[in-house]
């Protein structure tokens, strides 16, 4: 598949079995900032090569060099054996190199067979699109690794799982032997995460090289076969599956981090938020389904489930932003049915969205504009119409310190931060007021472990503070490691509430719609 003007071969002895990816130095700027240095990676046929480390550490940078998005300025590609260049995706997919995207590369209202085809459109004698033969070969992927994937589904309509899964049909349909998966679990449910571990040990064993970029230690342990640790853009060192967590996070940040979350017992006060037969309907029934629970002051109640099962509607009737729902929430005895999502955040409640770049923050805006949003209609953020920049600045210069969000200043914008430091940037706002409630919506999605740390640990001390906390997460070990007690949801309607000490079998029943002998009936369907 190599080009005669992109690649040349390398001399080898007879019989040398030579890797089917080698990179070399490889080496990125983007002005003064070395995003990749002087970095080598080796990737057999058929291994699952884990690429780890921090949000920002130069992952998915030295991935795009690799899919021909970025060239870099120094180091070479050798794919088995040859070297190449790149003048673009194109010729990158054309040399064997596909690329599964955190954020999907598909058109929502596209089948899956007509996704399959762009970019790569086979035509009949006719001049018309073959679907035939993309409906075929969706078919022929589907049956050979068990995805199940109808060719004639609308994208937008599947769950995001399956999304994955035309993901990489896609990629498979253009003959790629090397697949590059990027940060693929960040999006999807903990039972869909175990079966994209499932096939992808499908596709190495039927000899594809896999590179799998990830900063979750899990699943490294997992699937990986061996273990590359990038930090600040240089290779800090090399590891087998069987390190342990510790020594994994260590060489990733740095330092020594701690992955349990230290916290003394609840001290708790009186219910500060009750909620009483909350029901939000939906366009099939209702989305929240007659769901009551209470959580006091000094508590955190985490509510866990398969996402999809009315977390995020619930999360959302809380902030006021379902009109048409029935029911009563009370906050320290003050109703909040009714009121607007303004006055829901005036009264005292912090809110961190699940997507912090689609509902938590204006990438274009600076870092100190961020820290006001929702705060800008008045003192002490502004006065007689104006902002008031002296306070702001002041205000952005602590918080970027208080929470240590590494930028080089509070005016750069804030979709230029990496994904740890962008949720810094709302926890330092939601956290940076008097706060009656605090509602943490997947507070730990996509970012490391080093700021996973942190984000317990703020979550941990606003609870010591008195203040009652929502956390809602499909992430089983941070439901466990931070809930005093665990609400599951299950097809909106709440099936039990146990202790923060419930075991993973207890949840998982109730996850998937069981009752636990255990569990407290309260709020139960």
């Amino acid at each position: 598949m190599a080009s005669n003007d992109t690649a040349s071969t390398l001399d080898s002895s007879p019989g040398h079995d030579l890797p089917k990816l080698e990179l070399r130095g490889i080496t990125k700027r983007f002005g003064s900032l070395v995003a990749n240095d002087h970095i080598d990676l080796t990737v057999e046929a058929g291994e699952i090569h884990c690429l780890l480390g921090e949000n920002g550490a130069g992952k998915s940078t030295l991935m795009n060099v690799l899919s021909g998005l970025y060239r870099a300025e120094e180091g070479e590609i050798l794919i088995d054996g040859e070297r190449r260049t790149f003048a673009g995706p194109g010729e990158a997919m054309s040399a064997g190199i596909g690329m599964v995207h955190q954020h999907f590369m598909l058109i929502p209202v596209f089948t899956v067979a007509e996704n399959i085809i762009l970019g790569n459109e086979k035509t009949t004698f006719g001049g018309r699109l073959d679907l035939d033969a993309a409906r075929a070969l969706v078919r022929e992927v589907s049956a050979r690794f068990g995805f199940d994937v109808d060719p004639d589904a609308i994208v937008g309509d599947l769950p995001v799982g399956v999304q994955q899964r035309v993901e990489i049909i896609k990629a498979l349909s253009r003959e790629a032997d090397i697949l590059v998966f990027d940060e693929p679990t960040a999006v999807l449910t903990p039972q869909e995460t175990d079966e994209l571990m499932t096939i992808m040990r499908q596709l190495a064993d039927a000899g594809t090289a896999i590179v799998f970029i990830t900063h979750k230690l899990r699943e490294v342990r997992v699937v990986a076969d061996r273990i590359t640790v990038v930090r600040l853009g240089k290779v800090v060192g090399q590891a087998e599956p069987t390190a342990t967590d510790g020594e994994l996070a260590s060489l990733m940040v740095g330092r020594d981090v701690q992955l349990r979350v230290a916290k003394d017992p609840a001290q708790l006060g009186d219910a500060a938020l009750v909620v009483s037969s909350l029901t939000v309907p939906g366009a099939a029934g209702p989305v929240v389904n007659d769901v009551s629970f209470e959580v006091r002051a000094g508590e955190i109640l985490a509510i866990a489930g398969v996402q999809g099962n009315g977390q995020t509607e619930l999360a959302e009737a809380l902030l006021g932003l379902h009109p048409a729902m029935t029911g009563e929430i009370t906050l320290d005895g003050a109703s909040l049915v009714g009121r607007d999502v303004k006055s829901v955040l005036d009264a005292g409640v912090g809110f961190v969205p699940e997507d912090r770049t689609e509902d938590g923050l204006v990438g274009e805006f600076t870092i100190a504009e961020n820290l006001m949003l929702d705060r800008s209609h008045g003192g002490p953020f502004s006065a007689r119409g104006s902002i008031v920049r002296s306070f702001l600045r002041s205000f952005a210069s602590e918080k970027v310190s208080e929470f240590d969000i590494r930028t080089p200043s509070i005016d750069t914008a804030v979709g230029r931060l990496s994904g740890g430091n962008q949720q810094k940037v709302v926890l330092a706002r939601e956290l940076g007021r008097d706060l009656r409630l605090l509602i943490a919506s997947q507070p730990t999605r996509g970012i490391d472990v080093g700021s996973i740390e942190f984000v317990h640990k703020r979550i941990v001390a606003t609870r010591d503070a008195g203040t009652p906390v929502i956390v809602i997460s499909s992430e089983l070990d941070e439901v466990s490691a931070l809930a005093d007690r665990i609400a599951v949801m299950y097809r909106g309607a709440i099936v039990g509430i146990v202790s923060g000490d419930a075991s993973r079998e207890e949840l998982g029943l109730l996850m998937a719609g069981g009752h636990s002998t255990d569990a407290n009936t309260e709020g139960a369907a």
